[in-house]
């Protein structure tokens, strides 16, 4: 399987040496990009979600058909608080999964369903009145209306008057009252480690990919000290669904090292569906806003890593 990959990564890169970058739009028709059409989407994410950033990389990884400094976009230490199986199993299985792509048997599954309830809608009925709390060993606790002149069955104590204790007859000689014992005060101490919370983070990086002519998200995952993840750990932020058949661990286009990444072999046949119904509902969509939907999409395969990619916009101008 390794040697298949390894030959696959020197067929896919001698025919991106030789053949041109794409020019012409093909976005609504195929769910793909041109390189411009991709700088465009790019400007548009970071301008309104200032988390992501355009990055010009290695210069001697640089693509001549991308302008020098936005080669590659990206978003750092982007939370992941808990893993892929965890959400999933939180969603009930029937209903709780679209299928977005089903051709060929090898669809992208939304892992976005319904969450389980967590108690019942009766529930709420019993909860006692917080009037009607009691405290065994204090019974200073009121309901709020006595605060505010409402009515209480006992009867107001006497208030002593402040004046009786100019006398100075009246002053207490006990050192066991507490009253009369020395200040103490309390000393704030760091918090111990184990009462910090620390969790998994990303960098997201998106890149063209010139062969698919669509986008194509790398990540680089650390634990909770900051020291970079194995392939095995990072599967588990992953939908199980997609996590042995769509991501794969590659040499970075624009970085060194090697990335786990998620595989676009499907990218454009799945935009394009996502395109088609937002057109049979009337919305037409804009190429600046690609990475939005591309992005949303790809929350169904890493849901639990928390990156920006929402908007307060339309996805589309409305063709009614």
């Amino acid at each position: 399987m390794e040697l298949q990959h390894k030959f696959y990564g020197i067929f896919k890169g001698t025919v991106e040496k030789i053949t041109s970058h794409r020019t012409v739009s093909a976005f609504k028709e195929k769910g793909v990009l041109s390189v411009s059409e991709f700088v465009l989407a790019g400007d548009n994410l970071v301008s309104k979600c200032p988390t992501w950033s355009w990055e010009s990389g290695e210069p001697s990884k640089r693509k001549s058909y991308l302008p020098a400094d936005k080669q590659f976009l990206i978003t750092r230490n982007v939370p992941c608080l808990r893993r892929a199986a965890s959400v999933e199993e939180e969603y009930e299985g029937a209903g709780g999964e679209i299928l977005v792509d089903n051709e060929d048997n090898d669809g992208w599954l939304a892992t976005h369903g319904k969450p389980k309830a967590k108690c019942d809608e009766d529930e709420d009925d019993n909860l006692p009145s917080m009037e009607a709390v009691e405290i065994s060993n204090n019974n200073n606790v009121r309901a709020i209306s006595t605060y505010f002149g409402g009515e209480e069955e006992e009867e107001e104590e006497d208030i002593p008057d402040m004046a009786e204790y100019n006398e100075p007859d009246s002053i207490i000689e006990n050192e066991t009252d507490p009253a009369t014992l020395p200040s103490t005060y309390l000393v704030a101490h760091e918090p111990d480690d184990d009462n910090i919370l620390r969790t998994r983070t990303y960098d997201i990086s998106i890149t063209y990919d010139k062969y698919y002519q669509t986008p194509r998200v790398w990540l680089t995952g650390y634990d909770e000290s900051r020291m970079l993840l194995k392939t095995e750990l990072i599967l588990e932020d992953v939908s199980q669904d997609h996590a042995r058949k769509t991501v794969t661990i590659e040499d970075h286009p624009h970085l060194t090292g090697k990335h786990a990444s998620i595989h676009p072999c499907r990218h454009g046949a799945v935009m394009k569906k996502i395109i088609d119904v937002l057109v049979s509902r009337g919305v037409e969509p804009e190429v600046d806003k690609y990475l939005f939907l591309f992005l949303k999409f790809v929350a169904s395969v890493i849901p639990t890593i928390e990156y920006d990619y929402t908007m307060d916009f339309d996805l589309g101008s409305s063709s009614n």
